[in-house]
């Protein structure tokens, strides 16, 4: 069966139903619709669509991290976070088991200015690979979401001037690396090896969007075995609402 899947880090659900989201919503129509920053509690936003089930993890802060997924398709299972109390009282995880496969929906810890969490980042990306590496032993695995982390110099618009910013530190960049030697396959770059200036996300300061000084850190990641069933992967440039935009993924299962 052919599935779409759509990954959209909206930072603020409340703010991007202002502009748009439920039409942006039908036009990519997809399968599975995962959302990043919804930055909401339960009850405090009622946006449901015909045909879908949705599913939420909540952070325990208000109006901060979350996320969620829409799916035509019933999950035999859902589950919140790792299973680890230390990272999962921040909404960052959602995972659906299918039939034949895991998806998982990601938002990873930013290792925000001077870089003051970025210990905390490193354990979270230990902990995070074991969970998928855990999850692969058992059915292929496709994770999506805003992993904050531009892993190659052609990722981001300015490489040498970010180069121990958050999101681009050689830790965070050898982490991602380590995922993918684990296992796993970066569904954009599997079809655009070497294509340059095409970013999910666009600071809001210095007109970055319309300069297009961007960073690509928002992916869908594939278990290597899932190879030959990719068919092809996206990322809508042209969709606002958000400092991100939706990246896509079209896979054979």
């Amino acid at each position: 069966m052919t599935y779409k899947l759509i990954s959209w880090n909206v930072n603020g659900l409340r703010a991007v139903a202002g502009k748009g989201f439920a039409d942006v919503f039908k036009q990519l129509d997809a399968d599975f619709f995962c959302l990043q920053e919804t930055k909401l509690q339960a009850g405090q936003l009622d946006m449901a669509f015909d045909g879908y089930a949705s599913y939420w993890n909540y952070a325990d802060k208000k109006g901060y991290s979350g996320t969620a997924i829409y799916t035509r398709h019933t999950p035999l299972n859902v589950t919140y976070g790792m299973g680890i109390d230390e990272h999962d009282h921040e909404g960052r995880i959602v995972t659906l088991e299918m039939e034949h496969f895991y998806l998982v929906t990601c938002y990873t810890p930013n290792s925000q200015d001077e870089l003051r969490r970025l210990d905390y980042r490193m354990e979270w990306e230990r902990a995070f690979r074991d969970y998928l590496l855990r999850l692969d032993a058992a059915k292929p695995v496709i994770v999506c979401g805003d992993l904050n982390v531009a892993h190659e110099e052609i990722d981001l618009k300015n490489p040498k001037s970010n180069r121990r910013n958050a999101g681009f530190t050689d830790e965070e960049r050898a982490a991602m690396t380590t995922l993918l030697q684990a296992g796993f396959i970066d569904t954009w770059r599997h079809f655009n090896p070497t294509l340059e200036g095409v970013y999910s996300w666009w600071s809001y300061r210095f007109q970055a969007r319309a300069k297009n000084a961007g960073w690509r850190i928002d992916y869908f990641l594939a278990s290597q075995r899932l190879a030959p069933q990719l068919q092809s992967a996206a990322i809508h440039t042209d969709i606002m609402g958000s400092d991100h935009c939706p990246v896509e993924l079209v896979i054979n299962i």
